[in-house]
């Protein structure tokens, strides 16, 4: 979640990114407009894409773990300890999951922004 925060930044910071980044009517001719809203475009997209690998690959090695203790679970059912670790990795993969919803809706207000 820090990491993914960080990785955020951008999003976070579109407004002044675009404040920074387009030149007022004095620096028209000084700076090239066009090209540096490809660039701010790309490092959006790649930062999407980014973040929303990470969070897949999350929920896959997440998910991987839960069958795992899912399996061991249904051999040792009194075990106390095997049931919360279950648990607690259930939790996670909810969150992870939940990270992917909040990343749609971050990449949906940062490209309304941008446009």
């Amino acid at each position: 979640q820090e990491l993914l925060r960080v990785m955020r930044t951008i999003d976070d910071r579109i407004v002044h990114e675009l404040n920074t980044t387009i030149p007022t009517a004095s620096f028209v001719g000084k700076v090239d407009a066009g090209q540096t809203c490809k660039e701010l475009y790309q490092s959006l997209m790649d930062a999407h894409t980014c973040r929303e690998r990470i969070i897949k690959n999350c929920i896959a090695q997440t998910s991987s773990v839960v069958k795992t203790l899912r399996e061991e679970r249904e051999k040792a059912q009194d075990d106390v300890a095997l049931l919360k670790q279950l648990r607690k990795e259930q939790t996670k993969l909810k969150l992870m999951q939940s990270e992917l919803n909040v990343e749609e809706v971050v990449n949906d207000r940062s490209w309304k922004v941008l446009s």
